[in-house]
């Protein structure tokens, strides 16, 4: 009965949210057409198609269900700044399957609490989502760490007398990846006849790191202004180097607390296993009886608070 009601009510939200998403843009791609056979502009079916639209994913519904919350558009940027082909729909889809799996498997082998249940799909829905996380994450670092070189090879362009697009071309040419594939991007769009200040913005949206959206902002200050921003750019290249030797001699001297912290978070999960294969009679009060049962939860939120609280601290900005 109560799968019946949720089935129910899935489908009544997605028939809302697809009268209130899909029949306007049906409507609005109706009078524009209208318009457009108005004029007499129509293009032919076989002629090819020059703008630019997005790829539907092959579970295109779950998209267009949660395009109203824009955790798909915000999805899919996270998926393309870690250079990954893979369709936001297609991971969400990927998300709740494995949620249902997780869900009927831990069931099926008798995982004793609801709230137990429900933890061990929503950390097994996680994965693709870390994964992605993981690669984005990486990626930058990448890129952070190449950026310095990129940007004294643009001063030293700037210097010889080039004007910013050679400065640019020389970065898409002179690199490597991921900064060279991110510019050779920037110079396409370029020749594709988009503006300078447009093109750069895109490339900062596409690579969210602060000392991007510095070169960025210099470059566009000095095509709006014809300042003189070689020193200011070099100033930058010397500084993201400095707090990368810092960081890098930050994570060497903590490199024990951080091992101690890893510690810390797995000895009572390790010891409750180990319980539990050994001994199950001596651990299962924890959820046979009801106050063991308020005990086990008041331990793995704690446990789970204690992983976020040491992962803050371990993780310093510069």
């Amino acid at each position: 009965m109560f799968l019946i009601i949720g089935i129910l009510f899935s489908l009544a939200l997605y028939a809302a949210a697809h009268f209130a998403w899909a029949v306007p843009e049906q409507q609005r791609a109706q009078a524009l057409a209208r318009r457009m056979s108005e004029l007499h502009v129509q293009a032919p079916r076989s002629s090819p198609a020059i703008v630019r639209r997005p790829q539907r994913s092959s579970f295109g519904f779950v998209e267009d269900f949660f395009q109203w919350t824009r955790l798909i558009r915000r999805l899919q940027d996270v998926i393309e700044q870690a250079n990954l082909k893979h369709r936001a729909g297609n991971v969400a889809s990927l998300m709740l399957v494995l949620f249902a799996a997780g869900y009927v498997v831990s069931g099926l082998s008798g995982v004793p609490l609801q709230f137990l249940r429900l933890l061990l799909a929503a950390l097994l829905a996680s994965f693709p989502l870390l994964y992605i996380l993981w690669k984005r994450r990486k990626r930058l670092k990448q890129f952070e760490v190449a950026l310095p070189d990129a940007i004294d090879l643009f001063t030293r362009a700037m210097r010889a007398g080039h004007n910013i697009h050679s400065g640019l071309d020389v970065i898409a040419n002179e690199t490597y990846d991921p900064v060279r594939m991110e510019f050779r991007k920037l110079m396409e769009e370029l020749a594709l006849g988009s503006q300078v200040d447009t093109a750069l913005r895109g490339l900062a949206k596409r690579v969210p790191l602060v000392d991007l959206h510095f070169f960025v902002t210099g470059v566009v200050l000095q095509r709006q202004t014809g300042a003189n921003i070689v020193g200011v750019l070099e100033n930058l290249s010397l500084v993201i180097r400095e707090r990368l030797n810092m960081a890098a001699k930050l994570k060497a001297h903590t490199a024990q607390q951080r091992l101690s912290a890893i510690v810390m978070i797995l000895a009572p999960i390790v010891t409750g296993l180990a319980f539990f294969a050994l001994k199950p009679d001596y651990i299962s009060i924890l959820w046979t009886d009801s106050t063991g049962t308020l005990f086990l939860t008041y331990a793995i939120v704690s446990e789970l608070l204690g992983a976020l609280v040491l992962w803050r601290i371990a993780s310093v900005k510069f």
